[in-house]
């Protein structure tokens, strides 16, 4: 069994509340979870109007297709034109770890 994690550190644009953060993070949580059935959530910067963090995780039994969807998720979030993607996070864990 493998774990693989992204942490995407994001800088959202014209943001001027945390209402309309909201309405920017969710939307791309949601795609992740749909898209790709994996775990996705909001989980830093809640309190800041203009930055976010979105962690996900997915468990496979191949490093393979393991490493292909956290390819296509980070994919997507960098796509987003209303986000500009800071940086990524990416862990691969085994259970040898």
């Amino acid at each position: 069994m493998y774990v693989g994690t992204l942490s995407f550190d994001l800088l959202l644009g014209d943001v001027r509340s945390l209402k309309e953060k909201r309405s920017v993070v969710r939307p791309i949580v949601a795609e992740l979870q749909r898209k790709f059935a994996v775990s996705a959530a909001e989980t830093g910067g809640q309190i800041l109007h203009r930055r976010a963090e979105i962690g996900l995780a997915v468990v496979s039994g191949d490093t393979g297709h393991l490493t292909d969807v956290l390819d296509r998720c980070e994919r997507l979030v960098a796509a987003r034109p209303e986000v500009e993607l800071l940086s990524v996070r990416r862990r691969l864990h085994s259970e040898e770890d």
